[in-house]
């Protein structure tokens, strides 16, 4: 996870890049209370925090707490059963 350029959001991108399945991701997001817009390429998630999540498994959380994008991600990885994320 790092710091994006401008700031305003932390960014965790997987290695190796992975292929979801955003239709069945939503779904499951929705379950746990998460507020998801399907914007085709990409999931807007609203619980707390903004996140996008896309096909790819890129996960951009909008927050300028490193704490607060740790808990987001993790909660994240672990509903979705993601590979853990590497490093700090």
């Amino acid at each position: 996870m790092r710091l994006c350029a401008g700031g305003g959001a932390f960014e965790a991108i997987p290695r190796p890049r992975l292929e979801l399945n955003l239709a069945e991701v939503k779904l499951r997001l929705e379950a746990a209370g998460f507020s998801v817009v399907d914007a085709r390429v990409m999931l807007l998630l609203k619980r707390g925090s903004e996140a996008t999540l896309s096909r790819d498994g890129r996960i951009l959380i909008k927050t300028r707490d490193p704490e607060e994008a740790r808990r987001i991600l993790d909660d994240l990885v672990g509903r979705l059963g993601l590979p853990p994320p590497a490093g700090p």
